[in-house]
This record gives C-alpha cells, structure tokens and sequence, in this order.
C-alpha cells in the first residue's frame, strides 16, 4: 500500500478527493490535511510516498511546504495541485516541484501523476539513491554555460533566439525548461519536446525568474576526480543531435524524432546527478571501470545496484518528461530490455551513443557496441554503415566550426 497524502485548506476540496479517489483505496492509504502544518505533523509521524499541496494557503503556503518536506523526508514525491496558474506560483516552487497539476484535475490525471511516482521506484532498488534523486530540486549546469547564460540575461538586449540556444546546450537546463512548460502550470494542450520552443514559449521574464530564483538554475561546483562535465556536456549535444538524425533517416513521426533527440540530449543526466551528489564514491566508480576496462554501466550497477541511465530516468520521470525519453535514458545501455520491431527514441539513442563512442574506431568496434539482435529485429542490420556515415558528418562539421 502506498501512503498518499493530500493538503488543501479547503474541507470542500479535501471532500471532493476523497469521492473521486475512492476507488483506489485497495492500493493507496490516503491521508487528508487542512494546513501545511497539519501535514508536516503526520509526515513526522509517519512516512509518506508522495504529498499533493494545493499552492495558496494561509500560514505556510504549498511551495513552504514542499520545502520543508523536502528537508525533512527527500524520499516523498512532491506533486503542485493548484488552481493558481501564475507565473510567481510556477517559479517558486520550480525547485521543489516534481510535478504540477491544474484544478480542476479529473481523476485519471491525477492517479496516473501519483502513480508513476510510485511505480518510478522500481528502477532504483537503493533507498539512498532514491532519496538522492527525489531529493533535488535541480540538477547543476556547466559553469561555462551559466555564465554564459547569466550574461545574456543581463544584457540589456537580450534575445530569446540566444537564451535558447545557450539553453539547448546544457542537459541540465534543458530538462528544467522541458518540465516547467510541460506542467499544468502552463496548460498546453501537448507535449512540447523542443527546449528553443520551451524557452520561447516561457518568455525572458520566466527564464530570469529561474536564474533568479537559485532554486531551479545552479552551477556546477562539485569535486568530482575523473569527471569532466565538459566532456559530458559535448557527448550530450553530439548523442542528441545524431539521435535526431537517425530517427529522421528512418522517417519517423516528428513526434519520435524530437523525443529522440531530447533523450539523447539527456541520456547521461544520471553521471552529473552522481557526480554532483556523492562525488567521493562515484570518482571511486569511474575509476573501477577504468583499470578494470568494463562499461561504465556495469561498474556502477556492481557499486550502487543501478546504472546512471536508470537513476537519470528515475529523476527525469519524476520531472514528468514523456515516457519515450525516460525509457530511452533508463535502457540506452542495454534496449534489448524493453524490445520492439520499430525504431524509436530508445533505438534512436542507443545507436547514436554507441557511434559517438565507437564509429571512429571502424565498424566491428561499433557493431561490438550495439545490440545487434535488437537492431536485426527491428530490420536495420543493413543500415549501420550508414548510421556510422552520419557520425563522421556531424564530426566533420564540428570539426570545421
């Protein structure tokens, strides 16, 4: 059973979650709370696997709330309920947010957001990892792209165009625009997967707020020996660029192709969240998978029980981003675990990251690295040599920039 735990200082609204949940009382314990104080009495009193806020309440509102939970229990998922939509509202709880709904929210919104925090547990088997990860409120950036970003927001001519591509180039930032524009903050009507649509769709002031705010946008500052957040920043562009590319070589949806190309961007996420959160052991990690030449993967699964994939894919899903890219970072690694006869954004990924990694030393060095049974499955087998061509493009093209 899990326990859930709902706060809204208004008895009408407490009712109506009440009835409109009834019929998942088998599976969750669900407690009711009129006041942030209330609620921080029974989460001292006994642990709870998600907490549901409302935003506005007197005393202590739903984003102090949040912070305190986090403090106290980074364990919880933490999920907004709001019928307030401002801005001010998004902003401050952007960095104690896991995800937020809009009321009125019907009940299916509202049991699949619970339950996919909940179920989103089962990729990690450490309790300690899991309160690492539900316990950020954001991941750290590049220095160098902070900076640069700080700059351009500071200029008095500051160009939405520049903010976004400055954004694009950093995973970090990347994933916090893509899960603030995706809340029900916000209300689109679909999923946008673009991170340039993303920031020009939340507009300079938002964006300020968010380096502003220090809760959403920090920097990297962690002394992690072996890790290089340069070298990871410039992977990620190249895995989420050739992502993209082979999605669209294989006349996949648009859709496909932008999910394709933003977990590759992302796929990695898991090495800066280890780096930045126990950067003694994970240098420890790194430097196992060296002297001993084993993946990466491997040599963290023997030490935490998880690979970065499945620790990135864990915070990422909690940050609500769309199912295709969490299974893409989960199982880039090792996508004979979810299998298909289709080329998708967990395809798209994996290839592009073993050809960021192993086109330059031929072809059975890249075949090695693939999961060739999955890609003869999926028809493909004949397409490697020019998946590898697509490689030594984008490489030259970097090269003469």
């Amino acid at each position: 059973m899990k326990r859930i735990l709902f706060v809204d200082d208004e008895p009408n609204v407490l009712q109506g979650l009440r009835r409109m949940l009834r019929p998942m009382r088998k599976e969750w314990e669900m407690s009711f709370a009129e006041s942030a104080h209330r609620a921080i009495d029974l989460i001292n009193a006994d642990p709870f696997d998600v907490v549901v806020t409302d935003m506005r309440m007197p005393e202590m509102d739903g984003a102090q709330l949040l912070n305190e939970v986090m403090r106290s229990d980074p364990n919880i998922a933490r999920i907004v309920l709001s019928g307030h939509t401002d801005q001010e509202a998004a902003l401050r709880s952007a960095g104690t947010a896991h995800q937020f709904l809009a009321k009125p929210c019907d009940a299916e919104a509202l049991r699949n957001a619970v339950q996919r925090a909940c179920q989103l547990r089962a990729l990690l088997s450490d309790s300690n990892l899991i309160a690492t990860a539900t316990g950020l409120g954001a991941l750290p950036s590049a220095p160098e792209v902070f900076g640069e970003l700080t700059q351009e927001m500071n200029s008095e001519d500051a160009s939405i165009r520049r903010i976004g591509e400055i954004i694009g180039k950093d995973m970090a930032m990347s994933a916090k625009v893509l899960q603030l524009v995706n809340s029900a903050f916000f209300g689109l009507p679909r999923t946008v997967e673009s991170v340039e649509e993303a920031v020009t769709f939340l507009g300079t002031d938002v964006i300020r707020g968010l380096v502003l705010s220090n809760a959403a946008f920090e920097s990297f500052d962690a002394e992690c020996e072996g890790f290089h957040i340069d070298s990871l920043w410039q992977h990620s562009l190249a895995v989420g660029a050739l992502a993209r590319d082979v999605a669209a070589l294989e006349d996949c949806s648009k859709a496909t192709v932008d999910e394709a190309m933003i977990a590759g961007l992302l796929h990695d996420v898991g090495q800066l969240l280890l780096a930045a959160t126990m950067p003694d052991g994970y240098s420890e990690t790194m430097r196992t998978a060296a002297e001993k030449r084993i993946p990466l993967h491997q040599a963290e699964r023997a030490a935490l029980g998880c690979s970065h994939g499945e620790i990135g894919a864990y915070l990422m899903g909690l940050w609500g981003l769309p199912d295709g890219v969490i299974e893409a970072i989960a199982y880039h690694d090792k996508p004979g675990f979810c299998p298909t006869t289709q080329m998708t954004p967990l395809v798209a990924v994996h290839v592009a990251n073993a050809c960021a990694h192993f086109a330059a030393k031929g072809e059975d060095a890249l075949e090695a690295a693939l999961d060739i049974d999955l890609i003869r499955k999926i028809g493909c087998e004949e397409r490697i040599e020019e998946w590898r061509g697509l490689s030594g493009q984008r490489h030259s093209r970097d090269d003469a920039a």
